[in-house]
């Protein structure tokens, strides 16, 4: 039973693009792995700004002054 958690900050990701995730993680594993994708569990988690960082600052803070994870 493939267990996967995806976490990403809370930035108005879609109800499709959810959808899209899950059904292509699930398609991973079984091609990859042959696992059932019936016995694929795929989780996602979304993480206010506030509570996600790096770099010793709030993703929030960061955002405010232009800066992503990318650029720093």
């Amino acid at each position: 039973m493939p267990y996967v958690k995806i976490e990403l900050t809370r930035e108005g990701v879609t109800r499709e693009q959810k959808q899209q995730l899950i059904k292509g993680v699930t398609d991973l594993i079984t091609d990859v792995l042959n696992k059932d994708p019936q016995l694929t569990h795929v989780v996602i988690q979304e993480v206010n700004l506030d509570d996600w960082g790096f770099g010793g600052e709030q993703v929030s803070v960061l955002r405010e002054k232009g800066i992503t994870a990318d650029k720093k």
